[in-house]
């Protein structure tokens, strides 16, 4: 067993289950998503990328293609969050929080292709 590949695809599957687990719910009730989960899934994201820096096949670049998406969509999240608390101090809105869990769902489905390459990647792995 390759050490090194556990921990990928460890914090491959954990970047796309904390996506889920924030996204997940009436998009535009604030009480459903929890801002926690979604700086949890963006720090796990960010470790997800800079794992994937190191391979450099085709596969490789796509998978970092994949994390650098979701990594940019997360972080437009939190910047809608910190916009609507701290800058324009209305709180978390219907409006800004369906646009938080829009964003957060486009990280999602790029994490689920990312999932889908690590799965694929495998089965198809000879000895």
């Amino acid at each position: 067993m390759n050490l090194e590949k556990v921990v990928f695809g460890f914090f491959v599957l954990l970047a796309a289950t904390l996506n889920f687990g924030f996204f997940i719910g009436d998009m535009s009730d604030p009480a459903l998503h929890n801002i926690f989960e979604l700086f949890a899934a963006l720090t796990i994201s960010l470790i997800a990328t800079v794992l994937k820096f190191g391979d450099r096949t085709q596969l490789g670049a796509i998978h970092l293609a994949t994390s650098l998406v979701a990594d940019l969509q997360l972080a437009a999240a939190g910047l809608v969050w910190v916009f609507a608390e701290q800058i324009v101090g209305h709180g978390m809105t219907a409006g800004s929080t369906a646009s938080m869990v829009s964003l957060s769902g486009g990280a999602l489905l790029a994490n689920l292709v990312s999932v889908v390459l690590l799965v694929s990647e495998t089965l198809t792995f000879r000895r």
